[in-house]
């Protein structure tokens, strides 16, 4: 498969993933960045429109990094969309700029010269470390709505309500 159908693919089961955890989602018109937008409003888990940013690497089996022109964009998500071509389970890896920074810290690209000259760091073969160091990060429904809207789903509304009586 070509690049931009492993892309739509990525696209398609990122969506689906977003729609299963209880959130919404809108694609931008316009490629600043941002792949999608993920967002929770008339939810009754919710007070208030909660939305957030996402940049998504697609591929047909594994690959991981890092880029300083996305730090830029105020709470994007990183989402890394494993495993498209229909060999593997599909996996999906989603952490936050602090989160991504860490792992690169970790596995120390952030002293190379790719992230100090390129600005970026990738892999397209992440090793058992940096798999170990990701798994915190694989995605389901219930971790979906916490990493886009900040709290379990059982308790948003409990902090709502909380927030309400102040």
């Amino acid at each position: 498969m070509d690049s931009q159908t492993i892309e739509l693919i990525g696209r398609h089961r990122l969506a689906s993933e977003l729609l299963q955890a209880g959130l919404e989602v809108a694609a931008p018109l316009r490629d600043r960045g941002v792949d999608l937008i993920a967002y929770a409003d008339i939810d009754k888990q919710v007070r208030r429109f909660v939305a957030r940013p996402i940049q998504m690497k697609a591929a047909s089996q594994r690959s991981f990094g890092i880029w300083q022109k996305y730090l830029k964009i105020h709470d994007l998500i990183f989402a890394f969309v494993w495993h498209l071509d229909g060999r593997g389970e599909p996996e999906t890896y989603a952490l936050t700029a602090s989160e991504a920074i860490a792992v690169a810290d970790a596995m120390e690209w952030t002293k190379t010269q790719s992230w100090v000259r390129d600005g970026a760091y990738t892999t397209t073969r992440p090793g058992a470390e940096i798999r170990d160091l990701l798994q915190k990060h694989r995605m389901t429904p219930d971790t979906w709505w916490t990493k886009v809207v900040g709290s379990p789903k059982d308790r948003a509304v409990e902090q709502g309500d909380e927030a309400d009586e102040r």
